[in-house]
């Protein structure tokens, strides 16, 4: 069965998770296996560039993002959601991001034709902003990002507030269909 490997960037439990929840729950509603994987407890180094990746195939650091790959490798799909800090995403997602792109590109180019995108969850702002600077991962990557009835964000500050957001869910839920959808046609 295909899969979609979801990443919360939260270092809580909070609206980001829950929003992801509501997201993987409406793609294995489609018939889609999903599994969401927490940076939170992680210390995410960020890229040295130091090339090694291309001769022994996964990250020379070791830091427990190579399990993240191995099971991206496996997946069909892939969305990453963050809260948004100081108007971007979180720092931890985008030393990943920046890695794994740097294994995909140095290695078999794994993420090309993959299925996903971001999802920004913010008290007040800054969520287009975050999904932009997302966005540009998806894209080199030669990876495919389904559209949806608004953009990725939802609004929430205390636990649970989020997913109060009717709109903000809704397109969430719109966004895990069109991509288990997307999956099936192309695969």
């Amino acid at each position: 069965m295909e899969k979609v490997l979801l990443i919360c960037a939260s270092p809580r439990k909070g609206n980001t998770a829950q929003v992801l929840s509501e997201c993987a729950r409406v793609i294995e509603d489609n018939g889609l296996e999903t599994e969401t994987v927490y940076l939170r407890g992680k210390k995410i180094e960020s890229c040295t560039a130091c090339g090694k990746c291309a001769k022994i195939q996964k990250c020379n650091i070791d830091d427990g993002l190579n399990d993240i790959i191995d099971k991206l490798r496996e997946s069909k799909g892939f969305i990453v959601g963050t809260p948004v800090y100081f108007g971007t995403a979180r720092g931890d997602l985008m030393a990943a991001l920046q890695r794994i792109g740097y294994v995909s590109m140095s290695t078999d180019n794994f993420l090309s034709w993959k299925v996903g995108g971001p999802i920004a969850v913010a008290r007040r702002g800054g969520q287009t902003s975050t999904i932009q600077e997302l966005l540009m991962f998806y894209l080199i990557n030669d990876m495919i990002v389904p559209g949806s009835t608004y953009w990725n964000m939802v609004f929430g500050l205390e636990r649970g507030e989020a997913i109060e957001d009717e709109e903000g869910i809704r397109t969430i839920k719109r966004f895990g269909e069109n991509v288990a959808n997307l999956i099936k046609k192309i695969n």
